[in-house]
């Protein structure tokens, strides 16, 4: 596991630098709030991790139901009971087993979708705020993706909706050395509208599933610009 700190938030990444997942570990003035899990072999170095700190978890927010996010919820819930667990209303359903499309959804379900024992104590959407964030609506990537927006510090905490490794691309546009999130995507058209509306924001560092944090927005627009240029192509043919 590789540790870097940027500023109050710790940043964990598993199996860099080829096939990097990151999670979230931000310091709130009352404890400390994890921001997904990984992959279940992963709990134990974030269970240590946390000990080192000597702080209380007080929740862990997922941002979306795949296998690489929210492996470790059930081990880390074990460890800290008291830390609730957040995640999207949507995304729940997946996380419970039930792959159904809503009327208005199109496209199959794609990823590692893991059936997880914990039961959430919160479910969230979009508009609502916690823990200093506010949550966003990032759907694209699964049905129920959503973002964490630090507002007074201009920081994102971005999930998959976008990715650094293999270069910065927006979720479902498929980067040839790092394809795994481009390929896991549900729907590519809904994830650049999710992704316009977060570049939008003009956070200033923005922190992703997969690769190192993004200063500015500068590489993200170039990205929508490229996902925009490929689904033009598509309706074209």
């Amino acid at each position: 596991m590789k540790v870097r700190r940027y500023g109050h938030i710790h940043l964990l990444t598993f199996y860099s630098p080829i096939l990097p997942i990151n999670v979230q570990l931000f310091e709130h003035e009352l404890g400390l709030v994890l921001i997904d899990t990984a992959l279940e072999r992963n709990a134990a170095h974030i269970l240590s991790y946390i000990n080192e700190l000597d702080k209380p978890l007080l929740a862990i927010l997922l941002t979306h139901a795949h296998g690489d996010h929210v492996g470790g919820v059930d081990a880390i819930k074990s460890e800290h009971p008291l830390a609730e667990l957040y995640m999207s209303r949507r995304d729940a359903r997946l996380l419970s087993g039930d792959r159904s499309l809503d009327e208005d959804e199109q496209n199959k379900i794609r990823g590692s979708l893991p059936t997880i024992r914990s039961k959430p104590d919160r479910l969230i959407d979009p508009g609502e705020r916690l823990f200093g964030l506010r949550v966003l609506d990032a759907a694209g990537h699964t049905p129920g993706s959503i973002a964490f927006y630090d507002e007074s510090n201009r920081i994102l905490f971005a999930g998959d909706a976008f990715q650094s490794q293999g270069g910065a691309a927006v979720a479902g546009d498929v980067r040839p050395l790092f394809p795994f999130p481009g390929i896991a995507t549900w729907n590519r058209s809904v994830a650049v509208k999710s992704a316009e509306r977060l570049i939008d924001l003009s956070p200033l560092l923005i922190f992703v599933g997969h690769g190192s944090p993004l200063k500015g927005t500068h590489r993200l627009y170039l990205a929508l610009k490229r996902a925009k240029r490929k689904q033009a192509r598509k309706f074209i043919r």
